[in-house]
């Protein structure tokens, strides 16, 4: 009892040559007796049209394999605050100083970073001692003692090395 029935094939890879099956490619899908019940095996078309007998089949059908959906690709991680400043900190920049400062102050109100000490030296600027609220991990971040006419510039600054768009003003 063969049946021409357009079933797609459940397998990846024919039954016979385990040859894998290409998008688009013709197979044969045969439903086999067997001592554990029915099984059903998709073949390619030379294995299809020449069954071994101990696979006599009790039903054939042809189909077309057709690949399953390409899987995108994972989504790029978000730079976010918290992975800059440990970014910056790894460079060590003498150029970031001021955005270290400002991502730990951003920090710090989001309650990630907690300030611990100040250690205050007599040939530079302070040291603000931040500890992460989850790891423990200890940063030192220089104070740049910013003036109000230089915070603009230095949040427009983080702000870029985030990709954050500043909305347009009315």
């Amino acid at each position: 009892m063969a049946q021409d029935w357009d079933i797609k094939p459940r397998g990846e890879a024919c039954s016979g040559c385990e040859q894998p099956f290409e998008d688009g490619q013709t197979c044969h899908s045969a439903l086999v007796f067997t001592d554990a019940g029915y099984v059903r095996r998709d073949y390619c078309v030379s294995c299809g049209q020449s069954l071994p007998a101990e696979a006599a089949p009790y039903s054939t059908w042809q189909g077309v394999y057709r690949a399953p959906p390409a899987r995108p690709e994972p989504a790029l991680r978000k730079e976010t605050a918290e992975s800059l400043l440990r970014r910056l900190m790894e460079d060590d920049d003498p150029q970031h100083t001021n955005v270290r400062y400002i991502l730990a102050v951003m920090l710090e109100r989001k309650r990630l970073l907690i300030e611990r000490e100040v250690q205050r030296t007599a040939s530079g600027p302070p040291v603000r001692v931040y500890e992460h609220r989850r790891t423990g991990e200890t940063f030192l971040i220089p104070d740049p003692q910013l003036r109000l006419d230089q915070l603009e510039a230095v949040q427009q600054e983080v702000a870029a090395m985030l990709g954050w768009q500043r909305n347009p003003e009315p």
